[in-house]
């Protein structure tokens, strides 16, 4: 399963925004931080805030923040904003497919599905706690050895 663009944004600022709920983050933030427009970043933000799982606040101080709930709020429940479930439109399929098309075509679709239960299975909380965990091995460790 290979993620479009806006489903990456979307699931990069709801993390961003997620890893602290009290704190309102400029859009222009997030859309420097990962080298993307701001408007094609509102139209993701948007879409999410449609959703209920960001708010905008305007004025001084203001930006978007968290609304959902990370403990019950799964990367799926992000994914489904912005892409098709797969197997939701099963294409025609050609009348010359051979068997080995047809079993590649089943493996595939297996893949999709295991995909999707993944990210089902996946809350923000958990995605949280794993991006603490690949901070903190990215971070040069500052213990002295003995010398």
């Amino acid at each position: 399963m290979k993620l479009q663009k806006n489903t990456l944004l979307a699931l990069y600022s709801v993390l961003e925004f997620a890893a602290d709920p009290t704190h309102h983050i400029a859009a222009a933030v997030i859309a420097d931080k990962y080298g993307v427009s701001q408007h094609h970043l509102a139209k993701v933000l948007s879409e999410l805030a449609r959703a209920g799982i960001v708010e905008s606040v305007r004025g001084v101080g203001g930006g978007y923040r968290f609304a959902g709930n990370v403990r019950r709020l799964t990367l799926m429940d992000v994914i489904r904003l912005f892409e098709e479930p797969a197997g939701g439109t099963a294409a025609a399929e050609p009348a010359c497919a051979t068997p080995v098309d047809r079993a590649l075509e089943a493996v595939l679709s297996e893949i999709d599905q295991i995909a999707q239960a993944t990210f089902n299975s996946i809350t923000l909380a958990t995605m949280l706690r794993m991006v603490d965990k690949q901070t903190a091995a990215a971070a040069p460790s500052t213990r002295r050895t003995a010398a």
